[in-house]
């Protein structure tokens, strides 16, 4: 589960929360300057843990892809430097399923993972959720992973028109 700033956090979170314990264990992946979603995965974990005692999760951190206002030029390298850095974490979680919803720092994640697809290491289902204030255009990361997941879900009808490979259940956050 990749979860990075405020309100991606928050939604991703709602997201998990409908879903099942079979789901476990969950890794959670921050971006390391990410202060604030740590809290906030450790209060849900807790609550979790109060219905299903078997509940299990781990954090790990991850190099940020683009702080806000950095030059494109610069995230480039930056990027470069997270996919780097992603790609042993991938190989030694070496995940079923990617859940992420927007944020930069899941591209070089989702990216490590798919190349392990690629080379045949581990196959992982990559699912991206557009968040919900997306609602005529993509985001930068859906722009980069639409080509890259296996479920594009978009929260917006227009979306779905403008992205046909994209799923529209509605609002699901």
């Amino acid at each position: 589960v990749l979860c990075f700033t405020g309100g991606h956090t928050t939604e991703i979170l709602r997201l998990l929360s409908c879903l099942s314990e079979s789901y476990s264990p969950r890794h959670y992946v921050l971006a390391d300057s990410d202060k604030m979603s740590e809290a906030k995965i450790r209060s849900f974990e807790q609550k979790r843990a109060e219905t299903f005692s078997e509940s299990q999760f781990s954090l790990d951190r991850i190099p940020r892809s683009r702080e806000v206002r950095q030059s494109w030029t610069s995230s480039v390298l930056t990027t470069l430097y997270s996919i780097l850095y992603s790609l042993p974490l991938t190989y030694k979680r070496k995940p079923d399923l990617i859940l992420c919803n927007g944020p930069g720092t899941c591209v070089p994640v989702c990216l490590s993972a798919f190349l392990l697809g690629l080379l045949r290491i581990k196959r992982t289902i990559i699912v991206y959720v557009e968040s919900i204030c997306r609602v005529e255009t993509l985001s930068l990361s859906g722009k980069i992973l639409y080509y890259f997941s296996d479920y594009f879900i978009v929260q917006w009808p227009d979306l779905k028109k403008k992205y046909p490979k994209s799923v529209y259940l509605g609002r699901i956050v």
